[in-house]
C-alpha cells in the first residue's frame, strides 16, 4: 500500500470524524526506517469499557506506538479510530527528540488490521496522541528538535461534541498534557465532563483549574 492508501484507511471518504485525522505521519510512509519493522507489534485485548464509558468520546494519550495499538484496541470494540499526531521524522542518520517514526510505522502496520474491522457509521471517537510528543530536552545543539504541541483545531470543538450527544471526555493515560489541559478548560466551561483513566483505571473526574495557564 502507497501512503495515500494508507491514508483512507484510518480517514474513509464519507465517515464521521475523520476530517480530524492528520496527514503529516502519512507522507513520510516510505521513510521511516526498516529498523522499525520488527517491533513487535500486537493489538492489546480491552477489557476495561464499562458503563463509565457509554456516550464518551475517548483521547489515548500513551507513548508512541502504544498509543496506535490501544486505538486499534477500541476499534475492536466499536469505536472510530483518528490519528491527530503531527510530528515530522528526522533525516537518514540523525538524531531527535522525539521517535516519530515509532508511531508512522505502528500506522502503516495497523492499517491492515484496521481493514479488517468493520466500524458502525455513528461510532463514537478514539482520538490518538504520543505521550512523548512534548519531548524538549536536547542534550546536544545538534539534535533535532521534533516535538509538537495539540491545539484547538486539532479537535472537534466543545460545540459539535455537544451537537453529537457527547458531553464526556475520557483521557487514557498518566496525567492529562498541558497543552490538552488549555483545550478541555473550554471545554469544561461548556459543561462537557472531563475524565482520567489513569493506568486503566476507572474513570475519574479531572478538574482543570483556571490557574493551570501560569504553569505553561
Amino acid at each position: 500500500m502507497n501512503n495515500k492508501e494508507i491514508y483512507r484507511i484510518w480517514a474513509p471518504y464519507g465517515k464521521k470524524w475523520v476530517d480530524w485525522v492528520r496527514p503529516v505521519p502519512f507522507v513520510s510512509v516510505n521513510e521511516y526506517s526498516r529498523n522499525y519493522n520488527y517491533m513487535n507489534m500486537m493489538v492489546p485485548k480491552v477489557n476495561y469499557l464499562d458503563d463509565s464509558y457509554e456516550g464518551a468520546a475517548i483521547i489515548v494519550d500513551l507513548p508512541g506506538a502504544e498509543s496506535v495499538m490501544e486505538g486499534l484496541g477500541l476499534a475492536r470494540k466499536g469505536y472510530r479510530p483518528i490519528p491527530i499526531y503531527n510530528g515530522t521524522i528526522e533525516q537518514k542518520d540523525s538524531r531527535a527528540t522525539v521517535d516519530n517514526q515509532t508511531v508512522g510505522a505502528a500506522l502503516v502496520w495497523g492499517a491492515a488490521q484496521l481493514s479488517q474491522i468493520e466500524i458502525k457509521d455513528d461510532a463514537l471517537p478514539v482520538f490518538l496522541l504520543d505521550k512523548n510528543r512534548m519531548n524538549r530536552f536536547k542534550m546536544q545543539i545538534s539534535l533535532f528538535d521534533n516535538s509538537w504541541d495539540i491545539y484547538h483545531q486539532d479537535l472537534p470543538s466543545a460545540e459539535y461534541f455537544i451537537e453529537n450527544n457527547i458531553k464526556k471526555i475520557i483521557i487514557i493515560g498518566s496525567s492529562v498534557s498541558k497543552d490538552l489541559k488549555k483545550i478541555l478548560y473550554g471545554f469544561q466551561k461548556k459543561k462537557i465532563q472531563i475524565y482520567l483513566a489513569k493506568n486503566y483505571d476507572e474513570p475519574k473526574i479531572f478538574r482543570i483549574r483556571k490557574q493551570f495557564q501560569k504553569d505553561i
